[in-house]
């Protein structure tokens, strides 16, 4: 028997490396105002609490809110033209959550992404494989609010201490915890294991093969 029922992930430095991407429709943005562009080691700093944070930490200081809204909306639209090209799973990502479904376990996304990435990103990369997916939007608010997570496992039907949240954040494992469920953290992606063992994770892996360990299927 496994050990969990479902796992529900992270998407952007947990299951795909986004940040190509997120930094050329962030710079495309910026370019289209005139503003500064950012290299990707800046842009990666200001990723993990949704497109508009995103937005406002990119734009120059002192830049009004209705100019950074409007930037929000057009980052948007070029992500749906542009923001996929450059992404690329993590290796091995795609087999493990195959065996992974394969040994009967519910697969799930939540992300702070907007919701539109989201459905776009999630069906692209690994058709068939997540029962359901979610961003931000009016009634899902960014991690580390647990309302999204309850809201999954609850379409799920199943029960926090069957469930593992995977991600590679400090925020990731906060909104775990907050939900009840097991923070698995991921070294892969885009914060440190001193940030993730700062968010308390439950325990912190190195290599996507090790989720089918810590599904007791293997």
């Amino acid at each position: 028997m496994a050990a969990f029922d479902v796992f529900i992930f992270d998407i952007d430095g947990t299951l795909l490396d986004t940040l190509p991407d997120l930094t050329a429709v962030t710079n495309a943005v910026l370019d289209s105002y005139g503003f500064p562009q950012h290299p990707a080691s800046e842009i990666l700093h200001f990723v993990g609490k949704g497109g508009r944070r995103l937005i406002e930490k990119a734009v120059p200081a002192g830049t009004s809110p209705d100019v950074v809204d409007e930037a929000f909306k057009r980052w948007q639209g070029v992500h749906e033209e542009m923001g996929i090209r450059l992404t690329q799973e993590y290796e091995g990502i795609t087999s493990v959550l195959t065996e992974l479904k394969a040994q009967g376990i519910k697969l799930a996304a939540l992300s702070n992404k907007f919701d539109g990435g989201v459905q776009e990103i999630v069906p692209h990369f690994f058709p068939g494989l997540f029962e359901v997916q979610h961003g931000e939007c009016d009634c899902i608010p960014r991690k580390p609010d647990p309302t999204g997570l309850l809201l999954t496992m609850e379409e799920l039907g199943v029960a926090p201490e069957r469930t593992v949240y995977v991600g590679d954040s400090k925020g990731d494992m906060v909104v775990a915890h907050a939900a009840g469920t097991y923070a698995l953290g991921v070294s892969w992606g885009y914060q440190s294991k001193e940030e993730l063992q700062a968010g308390k994770a439950d325990r912190i892996i190195d290599a996507p093969a090790s989720l089918l360990e810590v599904a007791g299927v293997c």
